[in-house]
Formats: C-alpha cells, structure tokens, sequence
C-alpha cells in the first residue's frame, strides 16, 4: 500500500494512494456506511503503529468506496491538486547513516567506514513532496543534494539480530538529505548542516514493506533541473538495511514511526572536482527517484 498525508487547513490528513486516485480516508470513513466491526486508523502514526493488521483494514475501506461507485466519488482527490505534507510527519528520532555508498565514500575521499557513521536531524527539517525549500543563502551558499532510501520502523527494535530486523519495518520513502557543505565542514559535526530547515523533503508515499521487497535491490536516482546527477542502486550501501537497524537497535531502542536515512549514492556537488562544483541555487529543481518508492519534487527558493 502506498500511504500519503495531504495539508488540509493546517493539519496533515491521511491518503491512501491508488489507480483510482488518492483516497481521502478520514472523508470516507465519515461520509460511508461501514461495518461497525472494522477499525480504522486515521492517521499516519496509527497506521504504523497498528502494522499489518491496520493496513488490511484500510484497504478493505479502499475496496468499499471503489464498489460503491458514484456514491464514493466525493472522497477520491486528484493528487496533482494536494498539497502534500511529510510521508511521516512526528517521528520521534530521525537517523542518518553517513558515508554509506562505497563509490560514494570514495568520490569524496573518506576511507570506507568500519562501522556506521550516525547523527541526527530535527523535525524541522521535514517537508513534503511539491513543497519549497528555503535555501539559507545569509550562512551558507553550499547546499547540495542527497537522494536517500529511508527506513520507517513499524514495530519496537532493542537488540534486535540482523536475520530478523527487517521484520521491524513498516516501510520505505524517498527523502533529499539537503547538507549545507560549508556549515557541515566547518565543525567535526556534522549536525549544523545537516539541520536547516526543510533540510529533509519526506515522499512522496511511504510504501509498505511488502511492497517494496528487498530494500537493498532498487534503482535510486537525483535529477537536477532534467540532469542525471545521480544514478545507483542500493546494493552498493556498505551496511545493508538489515545491518542498520541491527546495529542501532544494539544502542537505542528504536519505536513505530522512526525514520532512518540510509546514505546517498555518488554524484553530489561535493565529489566533483572544485572547480566543477555547483551549488544549489534558488529556482533549481530537484527529484529523487527511488524504483518502487515514485518521485519526490522540490523546488530551491530564496529565504524570505
């Protein structure tokens, strides 16, 4: 199932994403006449947390308003007139895994890591597919892109083995690690950065596990005003999805809802030789594509 939240006079409802359209599931389960034996989540968060079980109680509301016709068509929104929010919009802990492409790591330099390379962003930083990024042009004029695969935790993880931690995801997305370069360097944290915000734009769907297969066998991409900047795929990751959520169960325990940044292939502005470094500018266009996982638009624009 692909999963969605859309802004409706300020706050972030749920959509179900479908063939038939974006089904509006909080108008649906309103407007229909529904067996009082079905339970259904309204929110993002209750999805997750509910798994599985939430999942197939959505799709049978999916199901319901498709058989019903006409008399359904009120609650299908046209997805090109949404405004999308974040594909998880209050994740309690937002981890990034650093320097996790081997040609990555190596475009930049930076010796191939023993262990995984951690920090953290801030709820700030999230955003949504469609939305403008604020380029924070009086501190930094280095922002560069970062198309990432992001996991999203479904079930409670504490020292949870490698065999068996993809069973603690509900699901993927796509998300643009925006790093102001100049600010990450300045420093042996790297958390000033990465930390601006609308430094994180989330989407456009959170797709479930089921969906999605093996996390680390999918084509991954960064287009910058129609330019291939980068293209790979999520084999090349030095720790594989199973080993991330391993390894940080092993430090923290890790709840439905946490996201975690898997680290971006080669092709930044920052592996291109200096003289051939370009920065992101207001105006420029940038789309993250992740096979499986659809596209994710932002447009840089001028602070205000």
């Amino acid at each position: 199932m692909k999963l969605l939240t859309f802004n409706d006079n300020g706050q972030f409802k749920l959509g179900i994403k479908t063939d038939n359209g974006i089904l509006d599931v909080a108008a649906a389960i309103k407007g229909m006449t529904l067996d009082q034996t079905i339970s259904l989540p309204t929110t993002l968060h209750a999805v997750i947390e509910g798994g599985t079980a939430a999942v197939a109680q959505l799709q049978r509301l999916v199901n319901i308003v498709l058989e019903a016709g006409s008399e359904g068509e009120a609650y299908w929104l046209d997805e090109t007139h949404i405004q999308y929010g974040p594909s998880v919009t209050n994740p309690s802990k937002i981890i990034c895994v650093g320097l996790n492409y081997r040609k990555h790591a190596e475009e930049t330099n930076a010796p191939i890591p023993e262990y995984p390379i951690l920090f953290n962003k801030f709820s700030n930083t999230l955003t949504g597919h469609g939305a403008e990024v604020p380029l924070p042009e009086k501190v930094s004029s280095q922002v560069d892109y970062e198309a990432e695969l992001v996991i999203v935790i479904g079930k409670k993880a504490k020292y949870v083995e490698k065999e068996h931690a993809l069973d603690h995801v509900f699901g993927y997305c796509n998300v643009n690690d925006l790093s102001a370069r100049d600010l990450q360097m300045r420093t042996q944290q790297w958390l000033l950065g990465k930390s601006c915000d609308g430094f994180s734009p989330l989407g456009p769907f959170l797709v479930t596990a089921d969906e999605v297969g093996d996390p680390n066998n999918l084509d991954i991409r960064c287009i910058v005003n129609g330019e291939v900047r980068q293209h790979s795929h999520t084999s090349d990751m030095i720790f594989h999805c199973d080993e991330i959520v391993s390894y940080i169960s092993q430090h923290m325990t890790l709840v439905p809802g946490d996201i975690i940044l898997t680290g971006t292939p080669a092709g930044v502005v920052l592996g291109y030789p200096k003289e051939k470094q370009i920065y992101l500018k207001p105006g420029d266009v940038v789309t993250i594509e992740i096979e499986k996982l659809g596209s994710l638009t932002n447009t840089m624009v001028a602070e205000k």
